[in-house]
C-alpha cells in the first residue's frame, strides 16, 4: 500500500503526536459495517424490518423516533422499491454522545467536557491515506460504466413534503481537488437525484468544494468530483468541519482513527475513492452545467435556500458494495438532526484549540450548543478573568476563530465557575450576571450562510452579524459583586459518600466551585446590631415573653 499526502501525492504518513483515545478506534472497526456491528452490541440500533416508503415515510419514523435526546441509530432493512437489496441508515449520530464516543474510541462513560477536552487530544494528529489495489477495495463488489449506470435503483429519500426532490446524498462525503496545489478536500455537500446520471450539487458560498469547483471553471476546465453515499462515521464527521485550505480531512480522519483511510484508483477519473464507503460515484462537474435544485429542509428546521440553478455531477461511474448502505442524514430542529451531538463536541475542540493558539488565558471550557441550530448558532466560552478587558477579548476572538467564524449568532462569556455545557447553569449567569444596557456588543456583515431564514433580503444572507454577550461578574466590580450560594467540599465529599445510604439514584453531580473552608462569618450590617440578652432570659426553643 502506497501512503498519500494530503495533496494527494505520496507523502511521509504519520504527522504529529500519536492521538491518546484513539486505541478504541484503531481496534474496534474499519468501516460502516463494523462500526454498526459495534454500536449494535451497546444497544445504540434498532433495525426497522418493516417495509418503509423512503417518500417522506422513512423521514418521519426517523424525526419522531429521534425527538427524544440519545435516541438509536435505525436501519431502515426493507426498503419499498428497492431492487438490490439496499438498505438505509438514518440518525447515524443524531443526538447521541454515546455513538460518537464509540466511533472515535472514547469511553461513553466520560462527561461531557472531559469528552470535549479528549477529542482536543485526538484531532492533533494528522495520518495520510494510503492507497490500495482496486480489487481489495469493498466498494468494488459492483461496478457499472456508461450505459450501465442507473442510480435510480440506489434509494434517494424525499424527507420532507417541500423537498424539490430526492436526496442521494445527505449523510455523504465529497471529494474535490484544488487544482493548483493539488489538496484534496472532503466535506459534506447536499446532492439532488435528477436522473440515471445527473446528480445535482449544492455548495454554500465559501466552502472549499465551491473554491475548487470555481478554480477549476476559471481555467475552462471541468471539476472532477467522487462522492461517497454510504460512509463511516468518521470520514462524515470530518467532512463536516471546517479545516484550512492547506489541510485535507483524509489525514484528520486518519489521525483519529489511529490508522490511515484506504483509497483506491477510480474506474473513469484521476481522484482515488473511498475503498470501504457503500456507495460510490465518479463524476465531472461541467462549466456553465446546471440544472434547477432544492429546495430541501435544513438543519436549522426550515427549508433552505429556492429552488435555483446549481452545478450537475455526471455521473461516469459507479462503485457499490453488494446490500449497499445508504447513509441519510434528516436535517431537521434538535434532537432529531443528523447534525446533532458530533458536532456540538468536534467544533467546541475546535474553538478551545483556536483559542488556545491565539494565546488567550483563562479559558476553561467552551461549547456550541446543538439545539442551537445543530450546534453552529451559539457558542458558550467559560472564562477565569486576569485583567481589565479580558470578557472583551474572548468575546471578539472566540466569534471570529476560524472554528467559530461561520453562522454563529450568540457568542457567550460566562465565568469560570459555570459549566458552557449546562444550559440551566448558562441561563442562570445570563440572568444573574448580563446588564443587556451594558454587557451586549454587536459585530456586523460577519460571515454566513445562504440558509439563515432570519436574513432579509435573501441575498443579503452570505452576511450576517453576531452578539457578543458578557454574562459574567463585572470585573471592574469583582470585590463588591455578590457572593453566589457554594457548598463547602468537606461537606460535599460527606454527602457523596453517603449517597446510596440515603436511597438516592446514581451518584452525586459533580459541582464546579466551591466554598472556602476557611469562610468566615457574615460580617453585622451597621445599624443592625442588638445587644445580647441576659443568658437567664435565653431558653433555647423557648419564645421570649
Amino acid at each position: 500500500m502506497d501512503e498519500m499526502s494530503a495533496s494527494g501525492f505520496p507523502g511521509r504518513g504519520v504527522a504529529g503526536r500519536e492521538a491518546p483515545g484513539a486505541a478504541g478506534a484503531r481496534e474496534g472497526w474499519r468501516d460502516l459495517r463494523e462500526w454498526l456491528a459495534c454500536v449494535e452490541s451497546a444497544g445504540e440500533l434498532h433495525r426497522i424490518a418493516a417495509e418503509v416508503d423512503t417518500d417522506e415515510e422513512l423521514a418521519a419514523i426517523t424525526f419522531l423516533a429521534a425527538r427524544r435526546e440519545r435516541a438509536p441509530a435505525l436501519l431502515f432493512e426493507r426498503l419499498r422499491g428497492d431492487r438490490l437489496g439496499a438498505r438505509v441508515l438514518s440518525n447515524m449520530l443524531g443526538s447521541s454522545v454515546e455513538r460518537y464516543a464509540i466511533a472515535v474510541g472514547l469511553d461513553p462513560q466520560l462527561s461531557l467536557p472531559a469528552i470535549i477536552e479528549a477529542t482536543r487530544s485526538i484531532m492533533t494528529a494528522r495520518i495520510a491515506p494510503v492507497m490500495v489495489d482496486a480489487g481489495d477495495a469493498p466498494v468494488n463488489e459492483v461496478v457499472q460504466l456508461g450505459d450501465d449506470i442507473d442510480l435510480t435503483g440506489l434509494p434517494a429519500p424525499r424527507f420532507w413534503p417541500g423537498d424539490g426532490g430526492r436526496y442521494i446524498g445527505t449523510g455523504d462525503i465529497t471529494f474535490t481537488r484544488d487544482p493548483a496545489t493539488g489538496r484534496v478536500n472532503a466535506g459534506v455537500y447536499r446532492q439532488m437525484l435528477h436522473d440515471a446520471r445527473h446528480v445535482g450539487l449544492y455548495c454554500s458560498p465559501g466552502k472549499h468544494g465551491r473554491l475548487d469547483r470555481e478554480a477549476c471553471w476559471a481555467r475552462g476546465e471541468p471539476c472532477e468530483v467522487v462522492a461517497a453515499y454510504g460512509v463511516d462515521p468518521v470520514l462524515f464527521m470530518v467532512g463536516a468541519q471546517s479545516f484550512s485550505s492547506r489541510e485535507s480531512e483524509l489525514d484528520v480522519d486518519g489521525g483519529i482513527m489511529g490508522r490511515p483511510v484506504e483509497l483506491a484508483p477510480g474506474a473513469v477519473g484521476s481522484l482515488p475513492i473511498p475503498a470501504r464507503a457503500e456507495v460510490v460515484v465518479e463524476g465531472l462537474l461541467h462549466p456553465g452545467a446546471m440544472r434547477p435544485e432544492g429546495p430541501l429542509g435544513e438543519f436549522t428546521g426550515y427549508y433552505g435556500n429556492p429552488r435555483s440553478q446549481q452545478p450537475v455531477i455526471e455521473v461516469r461511474a459507479v462503485h457499490y458494495r453488494r446490500q449497499p448502505i445508504v447513509t441519510a442524514a434528516l436535517m431537521a430542529t434538535y434532537p432529531s438532526c443528523e447534525i446533532g451531538a458530533y458536532y456540538a463536541i468536534m467544533r467546541s475542540a475546535r474553538i478551545l484549540d483556536d483559542l488556545d493558539r491565539i494565546g488567550v488565558p483563562g479559558i476553561r471550557g467552551a461549547y456550541s450548543h446543538p439545539a442551537a441550530a445543530s450546534g453552529w448558532g451559539m457558542v458558550v466560552v467559560s472564562v477565569a478573568q486576569q485583567y481589565a478587558g479580558h470578557v472583551a477579548q474572548v468575546l471578539a476572538l472566540a466569534g471570529q476563530c476560524p472554528a467559530a467564524a461561520y453562522y454563529t449568532k450568540w457568542v457567550i462569556a460566562v465565568d469560570d465557575d459555570v459549566d458552557p455545557t449546562d444550559l440551566n447553569q448558562v441561563l442562570w449567569a445570563l440572568s444573574t450576571r448580563c446588564d443587556p444596557a451594558t454587557d451586549l456588543d454587536v459585530l456586523r456583515k460577519t460571515w454566513s450562510t445562504g440558509l439563515d431564514p432570519s436574513r432579509f433580503p435573501p441575498e443579503s444572507r452570505p452576511y450576517g452579524s453576531k452578539v457578543l454577550i458578557d454574562a459574567c461578574r463585572p470585573h471592574q466590580h469583582l470585590a463588591q459583586f455578590p457572593k453566589s450560594t457554594r457548598l463547602r467540599r468537606s461537606t460535599y465529599d460527606r454527602v457523596a459518600a453517603r449517597w446510596e445510604e440515603f436511597g438516592l439514584a446514581g451518584s452525586a453531580p459533580p459541582v464546579a466551585a466551591f466554598e472556602p473552608e476557611d469562610l468566615p462569618a457574615p460580617a453585622t450590617a451597621p445599624g443592625t446590631e442588638h445587644p445580647p440578652e441576659p443568658s437567664s432570659t435565653r431558653t433555647s426553643g423557648a419564645p421570649k415573653p
